[in-house]
């Protein structure tokens, strides 16, 4: 049986809260395709055709073959500032609000 928030077919998506960031970089050492520090010091998600994308609340589609490794970012964040959540219902999968 899998969880409804394991499937492949649910797209997500990823976004980053920098107010809660601490700059520890661990994102874009797991995702470096998905996150990326600026010169501020704090990380950022990427579009797909990588460009920095600074605003607030801004969100990147999570690719499927880098999946783990976004939620292993999630994981690892030492500020819980990585929120992974399902494009449909807005439901986050993976993060500091997940179930």
């Amino acid at each position: 049986m899998t969880m409804q928030n394991e499937d492949p077919a649910q797209a997500l998506e990823v976004w980053i809260d920098q107010d809660l960031c601490t700059g520890d970089g661990i994102c874009a050492q797991y995702a470096p395709e998905v996150f990326e520090l600026d010169i501020d010091g704090l990380a950022y998600v990427k579009s797909a055709d990588d460009e920095l994308l600074q605003e607030p609340g801004a969100t990147t589609p999570v690719p499927l073959p880098l999946l783990a490794d976004v939620r292993d970012s999630a994981k690892e964040c030492p500020g819980d500032c990585i929120h992974v959540r399902r494009v449909a219902d807005k439901v986050e999968v993976y993060g500091p609000d997940a179930d």
